[in-house]
């Protein structure tokens, strides 16, 4: 296993310290894309992530399994995606894990425009990233929404000639999830 592979492992599962009552759960979520080419759209969207936050440093992880997208035009363009250009059963999982660039509070009550900077996995190829988000602290929680796009070549990805005009080079991705306190006890 890998180190970030496992490091991500023990932040996801509360193995690492996990009495910290400063460390968040992913309570719902909702990752989309849209692939806007020439001769066809693609829309997708997943509700299966899990992710945590740590409120004290501001770092975070977040994990996507590929293999859980719905939506596409038709069954065929989903076992497209997940055999020909995502391999899920080579690559299950898209991930982000860092921290939040600016030092805001996100046990005070309020909206906040940030960046979170990382290191973002897809198709095995990871990319340092800075992604902007907003961020909605409230007493339901932390809602973290953000849009940004994604150059599949970028990710190793590689769109044959034939579907060059229904496959776009780049997807726009938007997510939408809700962080709230850990349910576990010491």
């Amino acid at each position: 296993m890998r180190p970030l592979t496992f490091a991500l492992f023990l932040l996801l599962n509360g193995l690492a310290d996990a009495q910290d009552p400063v460390r968040w759960r992913m309570d719902r979520s909702v990752v989309s894309f849209v692939s806007e080419a020439p001769l066809e759209r693609i829309t997708a969207t997943n509700t299966k992530s899990t992710g945590v936050v740590e409120l004290e440093s501001r770092s975070f992880a977040v994990q996507v399994p590929m293999i859980e997208f719905e939506g596409f035009n038709a069954p065929l363009q989903r076992e497209h995606f997940n055999e020909n250009y995502m391999v899920t059963r080579v690559w299950p999982n898209a991930s982000f894990s860092g921290r939040i660039v600016e030092s805001i509070d996100l046990t005070e009550p309020g909206r906040y425009s940030t960046r979170a900077k990382g290191r973002f996995v897809l198709h095995g190829e990871a990319q340092e990233r800075i992604i902007p988000c907003d961020v909605v602290v409230t007493e339901d929680g932390i809602r973290v929404t953000s849009a940004f796009d994604v150059a599949l070549a970028d990710h190793g990805i590689r769109i044959p000639r034939v579907v060059h005009q229904k496959v776009a080079a780049v997807a726009q991705v938007k997510v939408d999830a809700l962080f709230k306190p850990s349910d576990r006890r010491p």
